[in-house]
C-alpha cells in the first residue's frame, strides 16, 4: 500500500467512489441527453452547497472612487451583502471605451493570504504593497486583470469571503481563538505575516462553523461569487452575452464552480487547479484549503466534473508541470475525463487543457494563452 493522507484506511475510502464514472457523471452510459442530465446534476450540486440565500436581480454598488491609471479607467466600488463587512471591488476598462464591452468576473487566488483580495492581482496606482510586489512572481510581475482590460474588456474583481475586505477582524472574535493577534498598523509587514498565520489555523473552525449552520465554504463564496456577477452582468457597459470568469488557484477553484453551475459565463480558464477527488483524498489534502470540499457529491461527481457541467460552453484549462499542490499523474486524469464529457457533447473543439513547465504559477505566457482564449469566445 502507497503511504497516503489516512494511512491504512486510504484504500478503503477511494474505494467508495470507485475508479468508474460517478452516479450523475455525463460519461455514465445511462445518460444521453446533455440538457436533461445537467439539469438534474446541478440541482444534486445545489443540495450539496447549501449555498445561502443573498437575494437575486441588479445588486447595488457605491462608488468610493474614480481612477484613470495606465490607460484605464478604474472605478472602486463597495457593497453590502446581508451579513458581514462591505465587499471592496474594482471595475476596470480602457479609458474612453464606449458601448457594451466583454467583460471577465477575474478571480483572485487564496496563496494562504487571506489579509489580501483584489490587490493580488489588480492595482489602482503603481504603489503596491511590498508584500503584493513579491506576491506578483506567481503572476510573471503583473497585475493580470489590469492587463486583461487593456485589451478591451471590462473586468471586475472583488474580495472573496473571508479575504481583504471580507477577512474576520481580531475585534470580533473570542480571546480563545484570536489569542494574541492584534490590528494596531495592520498595514505593516509583521501584522499581515501574523493574521496570516492566524487566518490558516482559522479554517478548520469557520469550516466547522458553517457546516454546523447548515450551509458549505464553497456555497458561501459561490453565492457571494454569484452576487458579483449579477452586478457585472447587469453594468450598461458589459455586454451580458459575453462574460467569461477565470482565475489562478483559489481563482481556479472559484471558476470550477462558478462556471459549472451559472450559464452566463460564456468563456472559462482555470487556472492552477485541476485535479480529482482522489488526489485530494490520498494525496494532497495537507496542501488545500478547507474552501474546495462539498461533503456527498463525489459520489456523484467527480471534482472535474463540476466545470463539465457548463458542457459545450468554452472551457480552458491550464496546469503547470511540476505543480506540487497536484499530483501529475490526477491532473492528467482530470484532463481525459473532461475531454471525454465534451466529447459526449459533441464539443471537442470548444474545451482545451494545456500542460506548462514550472511551478504553480500564472505567468505571462500563460496569461497570453488565457486572454487569447477569452477573445476567440468573447469578442467574436
Amino acid at each position: 500500500m502507497d503511504a497516503n493522507m489516512i494511512g491504512a484506511y486510504g484504500p478503503w475510502a477511494a474505494g467508495l467512489a470507485g475508479d468508474g464514472p460517478a452516479r450523475l457523471s455525463f460519461r455514465n452510459p445511462r445518460f444521453d441527453k446533455i440538457d436533461a442530465w445537467r439539469e438534474q446534476a446541478r440541482k444534486r450540486v445545489s443540495e450539496c452547497l447549501l449555498s445561502p440565500d443573498l437575494g437575486h436581480g441588479p445588486l447595488k454598488a457605491e462608488l468610493q472612487h474614480r481612477i484613470d491609471y495606465d490607460g484605464l479607467e478604474i472605478e472602486h466600488l463597495n457593497w453590502q451583502l446581508p451579513y458581514g463587512p462591505p465587499t471592496e471591488a474594482l471595475v476596470l476598462k480602457p479609458k474612453g471605451a464606449t458601448g457594451k464591452l466583454p467583460a471577465v468576473l477575474a478571480f483572485h487566488d487564496h496563496g494562504g493570504n487571506k489579509y489580501f483580495g483584489t490587490r493580488k492581482i489588480a492595482q489602482m496606482s503603481a504603489d503596491v504593497h511590498p508584500v503584493m510586489q513579491k506576491h506578483r512572481d506567481y503572476y510573471g510581475g503583473v497585475s493580470w486583470a489590469n492587463e486583461l482590460a487593456k485589451r478591451g474588456y471590462v473586468v471586475l474583481v472583488h474580495d472573496a469571503f473571508p479575504f481583504a475586505s471580507r477577512r474576520v477582524r481580531a475585534a470580533d472574535l473570542p480571546k480563545v481563538v484570536k489569542h494574541d493577534l492584534k490590528e494596531v498598523n495592520p498595514e505593516s509587514e509583521e501584522e499581515i505575516k501574523a493574521y496570516n498565520k492566524f487566518a490558516s489555523d482559522h479554517e478548520h473552525l469557520m469550516a466547522k462553523s458553517l457546516f454546523c449552520a447548515g450551509t458549505t465554504w464553497p456555497g458561501v463564496f459561490l453565492a457571494e461569487d454569484r452576487r458579483a456577477l449579477d452586478y457585472l452582468c447587469s453594468r450598461p457597459d458589459v455586454d451580458p452575452a459575453r462574460v467569461g470568469c477565470g482565475g489562478l488557484s483559489g481563482g481556479g477553484l472559484r471558476t470550477v464552480y462558478l462556471a459549472g453551475t451559472d450559464d452566463r459565463i460564456a468563456a472559462a480558464c482555470c487556472v492552477g487547479m485541476m485535479t480529482t477527488w482522489r488526489d485530494y483524498l490520498l494525496n494532497k489534502a495537507h496542501t488545500h484549503t478547507w474552501m474546495i470540499y462539498i461533503p456527498g457529491l463525489p459520489l456523484d461527481l467527480d471534482y472535474p466534473e463540476i466545470l463539465g457541467l457548463r458542457a459545450p460552453r468554452p472551457t480552458l484549462v491550464m496546469n503547470d508541470n511540476d505543480d506540487d499542490l497536484f499530483t501529475l499523474s490526477e491532473m492528467h486524469r482530470a484532463d481525459k475525463i473532461l475531454a471525454e464529457v465534451y466529447d459526449k457533447a459533441h464539443a471537442a473543439d470548444r474545451y482545451q487543457c494545456k500542460f506548462y513547465p514550472g511551478e504553480h504559477k500564472f505567468d505571462i505566457p500563460m496569461q497570453a494563452d488565457a486572454f487569447a482564449w477569452f477573445d476567440r469566445w468573447l469578442k467574436a
